[in-house]
Parts: C-alpha cells; structure tokens; sequence
C-alpha cells in the first residue's frame, strides 16, 4: 500500500500570521497554484485509487483540485481535520501570546492535558491512530490513498505509521506547503519513501 500524505497549499491564515486548527481559512491564490503543480505531480508519477481529506477549506480545496486532475471524487473524514486548537482558534498569534501565554503546541505538557478548550495532544495522537487503522484495513493491501491534511495532524499521523510515542518531538519532519510524504505498507514492514516532497513547486521558484 501506497500512502501520499499532502499537507495543503498556502492559506490565508498563514500569511496573515493567524492561528489556525479549526478555524476555517480559505487557500491564498498562491496556494491554488501550489494545488495545481502538486496535482500535476501526483498525476504524473502515480496512479491513485482514492482520495481522503479534512473538511477545512485549506485543504477540500486541495482535495479537490487533484480530484479534478485524476478524476476522482474526494471523501472528507472529519478525523483527518487538523488539531482543534480551542478558543485560540481564528486567532492572531500576537494576541494569543499576550492572553494564553501558554497556549503552544509543543511545550512539555502531559499528553492527557486540556487547556482553553484545546483538544489534548493524545486525543489527536487517537484521532492518528484510527485514521491510520482505517486506511490498513479498509483498503486492498494494494492501493495507492492520497490523504489531504495539515501539518500536525500530519505530522501525529506519522509518529503513528513509525510506531512512535505521543511525547516525540522529531524535529526532522518537516511539513511545507503541498508537501508529499510518501509511506509503503507491506504487511508488517513500513517504509517512508519521500518526506516533504516538494519538486513540483520549482515551477514557482523558477517563474
């Protein structure tokens, strides 16, 4: 089994140095753009069977768009949306470090700990872990899923597929804009073939 994990393109929350989770924020036209390429890319070098993503608008519309180019429907699974990030949410990050000065996201933190409504770092590891059960288990050991999410969500799926402990802080699992992460299932043997790849934006680069 082929796993294509892509994070989203650029959204507006990005640029405007907002902090996201739930909040609902929209892909930048640069962000589109990302889209395009990366589904160039996958379209190219791969022959995709289903497409599975978050909800959230940054990344449906990622989703979609590389539907569009492979022609496949897209399955949302409100699982896949990224870390709930409570009341923060939607938030500028100036603000939220004046009136949640311990709001972060990775400070030394019991994993069962809930602050400002946050969801707790092991409720999104479970979300991980189920998400990750469903695609071994509901999918002929042969198909190729491309999964459309964000970058901690992510980055928790991927602690789950190398077996990894909750409190892991892996610094060396970096997740950028359309990034492709490209993990094989084969039975019990796991392989990360790509981390973060990102060939497809040196268009941009180039332009």
């Amino acid at each position: 089994m082929k796993l294509l994990v892509i994070r989203h393109g650029q959204s507006e929350g990005d640029i405007t140095n907002v902090i996201e989770g739930h909040y609902d924020a929209p892909l930048t036209e640069l962000g589109i753009q990302q889209a395009k390429l990366m589904a160039n890319w996958i379209a190219e070098k791969y022959s995709v069977d289903k497409i599975l993503a978050s909800p959230l608008r940054r990344a449906s519309k990622v989703a979609e768009i590389l539907g569009e180019r492979i022609n496949l429907d897209v399955m949302y699974d409100n699982d896949i949306m990224e870390w709930n990030i409570g009341v923060v949410g939607g938030m500028p990050i100036s603000e939220a470090k004046v009136k949640y000065p311990d709001f972060g996201y990775f400070e030394t933190r019991f994993p069962h700990t809930v602050r400002y409504e946050q969801e707790s770092l092991i409720q999104l590891r479970m979300r991980a872990e189920i998400v990750l059960s469903k695609l071994i288990n509901e999918n002929p050991p042969d198909s190729t899923i491309a999964v459309v999410s964000h970058g901690l969500f992510i980055r928790n799926l991927g602690f789950s597929f190398l077996k990894l402990p909750v409190t892991s802080n892996l610094t060396q699992f970096p997740i950028g804009d359309t990034g492709i992460h490209e993990w094989r299932i084969d039975g019990e043997n796991r392989t990360v073939v790509h981390v973060n790849l990102q060939r497809h934006l040196e268009a941009l680069i180039e332009n």
